[in-house]
């Protein structure tokens, strides 16, 4: 059986934990897309853990964690974040990767770095870990598989072939020095031997262990709104965010995927440029982002700041459609019962009329929130562990949300922890 996890929103969602979480009734942990550009940020007994490539299920012996071949991967950013888990003390996990997966390249991260820097106030807000560029040549059919790196003669053609239009960039867009075809071999054959102990037929392993009655969690990173087909293009990401995708990028049928739970943030937060319909500023902004997650709201992977907003049932019941939710995750409700009164938006108001249709990003860019104030619950709700047991106007305000996205919200995290889950009976 296969199960995924993905994001509703702007990614930032709380997808890790929850991957931890239900990792610990599966078998083997897929990441299917995305590279290490965003994080997972995951509280359990070993401490707390901020990953970027690795499966959010590596902190279980009993799993196989899998790079599948929709990744970007950057092999020395997986190496050293192996070594980062087992140097505080987790088992060495079983760690797969897809000899179809491609490889960031040094020149992209490069590119990505000197196109921002050229750009200027234009740029995309990028985390400048490679990934457009990367992702740019995966369907320019210049990228390189995971396997060519075993295979000296396609390597080596390949590497003078490409530098040649890369270096044409360095020198005459960019003014940038040139990178030299021998060195860039000297680092491959590096990358190589890095990963040559994990490179397996991810496909034929994952078809096996369906066979068997393995249960499968697919892993998505970012959300439904940084996709760059259904997303705010083009403040999106290079991969696609939807579990549809998962099927693709971990190479399992699509008929497999059974459940999925589609991460929802009980407010709202953004990293990167583009639309944000529901967000706030100033002080009221501050303290959120202060109260939110576990020790604030910050990229994991670049510490940036993130934007924050009220809950937006619009974007939030665009992203779990899109998803094909079957399980709404509804996370860190337990940060909210700071404040008084709750606004929820629940509409846009565009050229005059209000909708609640998420719609394109032309349109998106000139929407005003419609909200709805809820109130507070004005208590700590960490460590209640039965939904009955919860303040009655935090049930309200779960019971709102879920009347107005139209999807089941049956897990509600109220901590960072592993153990702060709420099962909704009967959901």
């Amino acid at each position: 059986m296969v199960k995924a996890v993905v994001g509703a929103n702007w990614g930032d969602e709380g997808k890790g934990k929850i991957t931890d979480m239900m990792a610990e009734k599966a078998d083997i942990i897929v990441r299917f897309q995305g590279g290490a550009n965003a994080g997972h940020t995951i509280v359990n007994n070993y401490g707390k853990f901020a990953l970027h490539t690795l499966p959010s299920g590596v902190f279980y012996s009993h799993t196989t964690s899998i790079i599948g071949n929709g990744v970007a991967l950057n092999i020395p950013i997986l190496i050293n974040e192996i070594k980062s888990i087992t140097d505080r003390g987790v088992p060495m996990p079983k760690i797969l990767v897809s000899d179809r997966a491609q490889i960031v390249m040094p020149y992209h991260i490069l590119l990505d770095q000197y196109e921002e820097e050229r750009l200027g106030k234009n740029s995309f807000g990028s985390t400048k870990s490679g990934i457009a560029p990367f992702y740019s040549d995966k369907f320019a059919k210049i990228g390189f598989q995971v396997s060519e790196l075993f295979d000296e003669e396609i390597l080596k053609d390949k590497v003078y072939r490409v530098l040649e239009t890369k270096n044409i960039l360095f020198t005459h867009l960019y003014h940038k020095e040139e990178m030299q075809p021998e060195a860039l071999l000297e680092t491959l054959h590096e990358y190589r031997d890095m990963i040559a102990p994990y490179v397996c037929d991810v496909s034929a392993f994952l078809d096996k262990a369906l066979k068997e009655g393995k249960t499968v969690l697919l892993e998505g990173q970012l959300g439904t709104l940084k996709d760059p087909d259904h997303g705010i293009y083009p403040m999106v990401t290079s991969s696609s965010t939807l579990a549809a995708y998962g099927a693709i990028g971990a190479g399992v049928p699509p008929y497999e995927i059974k459940e999925i739970v589609t991460v929802c943030k009980a407010y709202s937060s953004a990293v990167g440029a583009g639309a944000f319909v529901s967000e706030i500023f100033g002080e009221e902004a501050d303290e959120l982002r202060r109260r939110g997650g576990d020790g604030g709201e910050y990229g994991a992977t670049t510490g940036r700041p993130r934007r924050m907003g009220w809950f937006d049932c619009v974007a939030s019941k665009y992203g779990c459609r899109l998803q094909g939710t079957t399980d709404v995750a509804f996370t860190v409700l337990d940060v909210l019962g700071y404040l008084d009164e709750i606004p929820v938006c629940t509409g846009y108001e565009i050229d005059g009329v209000v909708t609640t249709e998420f719609p394109v990003t032309a349109k998106l860019e000139k929407a005003k929130p419609v909200l709805t104030v809820l109130k507070g619950w004005k208590s700590d709700i960490r460590g209640i562990r039965e939904y009955d047991a919860l303040p009655e106007n935090c049930r309200k305000y779960i019971e709102f949300i879920e009347e107005q996205i139209g999807y089941p919200i049956t897990m509600v995290s109220n901590g960072p922890g592993r153990d702060d889950i709420i099962y909704r009976k009967g959901k």
